[in-house]
């Protein structure tokens, strides 16, 4: 029999091995999928007629439909199986964002965003709450921090090859815009028919692990689950309406608008100095190099010192205070500069959240307490992008139209801090509200 310290390192790097390649590479897909439109604006827009206004209604009804599908994404995710379901929402938003390519003007725009976001729908929370069957809570700000590197690394990548499949312009009679789209959603096609042979639903299944390191993870994650939270049991019902699960929303919505906000609207704003769409690829991916090193070593930090809330609230406030002084300084460099440190900054706050998220919530309540967080704190993305749409229209400058990220950010950190750490009392037997 091994050793306490030497079963639980093996067995976590198993797991760790096994899962998060594969869930960083569905996000990485997931990611470019939903924010490809950013770069397909530097053609479409004038193709099929997208104003500003527009062009922010469609990038934040995407999140209506996300908004909308996504408690029972993750309660059906509960019922099915990750495997399952996961596997579903990976070949739905595929053939959606495939369909992209076929939108004709601003209405079929509109429409096809608001059905991406509901084929979507689930697919983060479901993934967030998949990892609390495999992990224990002392380890999460790092893995989850781990699994989101997925978002730099998209925009890393990403970037860069939008750009290209932009030059594909008048391939097969198509646009490059177009190209963009259809190329782009074929990883996750087939990326879901994977799911079904790699993933495992629960430790108790996991025939890759051995009989010890299955016994011994299972019951480190029953003694937590025998932990109390601030929210405990209750309907699902009773769950998405507590008020500390609305806070923890606004909280993410700090972030979440950023995330998404820059994705859709940073291209458009670098390509306003007079850059190539070449230029404009490599600029934007710049924030997320620096990005995916930081939010390793964050999250690390985290687990570390075991504090999450002001590893969360500090880089947090620092997201919106930067992306505010782009109001001043207008230049290239120090734009650049600026979107660096919030797009940094936005990326850091993901791991030690979501492991403080998990603190708050008792197990019978994750699944519906994680969704409802992700779907109002991405919801938000509605209100920011077509806030942003409606500036840049009335004012014609991308600074100014980022002040509803800043506001966002500002009350989010204001909410954390008002809310404070979560309460834990070990109670044998079941969580007590």
């Amino acid at each position: 029999m091994a050793e306490p310290g030497a079963l639980e390192a093996a067995t976590l790097r198993r797991v760790s091995l096994r899962l998060l390649p594969f869930l960083m590479l569905a996000y990485l897909i997931c990611y470019i999928d939903r924010t490809n439109a950013g770069f397909a604006a530097l053609q479409m827009n004038k193709d099929i007629g997208l104003s500003g206004t527009v062009f922010g209604l469609g990038g934040g009804i995407f999140f209506v439909g996300y908004f909308l599908f996504e408690v029972p994404s993750n309660l059906a995710l509960e019922k099915y199986g990750a495997r399952t379901w996961i596997c579903r929402i990976m070949i739905s938003w595929g053939l959606v964002s495939a369909g992209m390519a076929a939108v004709a003007g601003p209405a079929s725009f509109v429409i096809v965003r608001f059905i991406l976001g509901a084929a979507e729908a689930g697919f983060f929370p479901g993934v967030i709450l998949y990892l609390t069957y495999w992990f224990p809570a002392a380890q999460r700000a790092r893995i989850v921090g781990i699994f989101m590197v997925a978002i730099p690394v998209a925009g890393f990548i990403g970037s860069p090859i939008s750009a290209t499949l932009l030059g594909f312009d008048g391939l097969l009679g198509l646009r490059g815009w177009q190209w963009v789209f259809i190329l782009e959603a074929v990883p996750a096609i087939l990326l879901g028919f994977v799911c079904l042979i790699w993933l495992t639903d629960r430790p108790e299944h996991a025939n890759w692990l051995t009989a010890e390191q299955r016994a011994w993870l299972t019951e480190r994650l029953d003694s937590e689950r025998r932990q109390a939270r601030r929210v405990a049991q209750g309907s699902a019902w009773r769950v998405v309406r507590n008020p500390t699960v609305l806070a923890l929303a606004i909280v993410y919505a700090g972030g979440a608008t950023a995330s998404s906000g820059l994705a859709l609207w940073q291209p458009q704003f670098i390509k306003s100095f007079g850059l190539s769409n070449s230029q404009v690829g490599w600029l934007n991916a710049l924030p997320y190099v620096f990005s995916a090193a930081a939010m390793i070593w964050w999250g690390q930090r985290s687990d570390r010192k075991n504090e999450r809330l002001w590893h969360t609230a500090i880089p947090l406030g620092l997201s919106g205070v930067a992306l505010a002084l782009c109001v001043p300084f207008t230049g290239l460099m120090p734009t650049i500069g600026l979107l660096c440190v919030c797009v940094v900054c936005t990326s850091i706050t993901r791991g030690p959240f979501w492991a403080l998220t998990s603190d708050y919530l008792a197990a019978p309540s994750a699944a519906a307490g994680i969704a409802m967080v992700n779907a109002m704190g991405t919801g938000c993305g509605f209100i920011c992008n077509t806030l942003m749409g409606w500036i840049f229209d009335a004012t014609h400058s991308y600074p100014l139209a980022m002040l509803p990220i800043v506001a966002f950010a500002l009350l989010g950190t204001a909410m954390l801090l008002m809310l404070g750490k979560p309460e834990q009392v070990v109670v044998a037997g079941e969580a007590v509200p």
